[in-house]
């Protein structure tokens, strides 16, 4: 066993979170859009460089009103097969931050890796990610800064629709050399629709997750390792 790694995907209603989750796992997108009825809680175990891993993948930002957001009761747990990222040949209005997490649920202080999620088409969805990458950083360290020796935790901005890619607000060269050079963050972005870089997106993040406590700067460490390869899930 090669250990267990906790992702968050977080990003604001409607942007295709739990689509691309449900791509990377079942291969399967579904055509009418279903609000998450709270967050969910996925446990894949991923082969990964020859390596098996736990996975726990959070889906959402947080509970629905009245609920407790780390209680059990909030999560739907659910089991997938195992998945398989090596060696692989084919690939198959926005609203405010009151749903984020209360600071002491896992979504946020024991993270390895974060997905923040937006949809290409809609500036308000950037401007969440944007929020909710400043919110990480000031609930896991205060005013975003790290102490020195604390493990960090890799943050991958993801631009889903790129299948409607003639409606979007802005060009792509711009949005990554902002999420690149000013947060500081990878930057990707897939159609869950059509499951394009969706496995790309995951096999990446986890790699640098893995190596987090090595000196080179998450961002430029996760940007080196988005390369053209592709994978496929089984």
């Amino acid at each position: 066993m090669g250990g267990s790694l906790r992702v968050a995907v977080l990003g604001a209603p409607g942007v295709g979170k739990t689509a691309i989750i449900r791509q990377f796992l079942f291969g399967d997108y579904p055509e009418r859009h279903r609000p998450t009825d709270g967050p969910r809680l996925y446990r894949p175990a991923v082969l990964l460089d020859g390596a098996v891993y736990d996975l726990s993948i959070r889906d959402g930002d947080g509970a629905r009103p009245g609920q407790n957001p780390g209680g059990p009761e909030c999560l739907y747990i659910c089991l997938p097969p195992l998945v398989v990222l090596d060696q692989c040949t084919t690939e198959h209005g926005c609203v405010s931050l009151r749903e984020w997490p209360d600071p002491k649920d896992w979504s946020l202080q024991d993270t390895d890796a974060f997905v923040l999620v937006y949809d290409i088409c809609s500036p308000d969805s950037f401007d969440y990610v944007k929020a909710l990458r400043q919110r990480i950083s000031e609930t896991r360290w205060g005013h975003g800064h790290r102490p020195a020796g604390a493990p960090e935790a890799p943050i991958l901005v993801v631009g889903n629709k790129r299948d409607r890619q003639r409606l979007r607000f802005g060009p792509r060269r711009a949005l990554a050399a902002l999420v690149r050079r000013g947060w500081r963050c990878g930057y990707l972005e897939c159609s869950a629709k059509y499951n394009w870089h969706v496995l790309r997106l995951f096999r990446e993040l986890l790699r640098c997750a893995l190596v987090r406590a090595r000196p080179a700067h998450p961002a430029l460490r996760l940007q080196g390792a988005l390369h053209p390869a592709r994978c496929s899930l089984m």
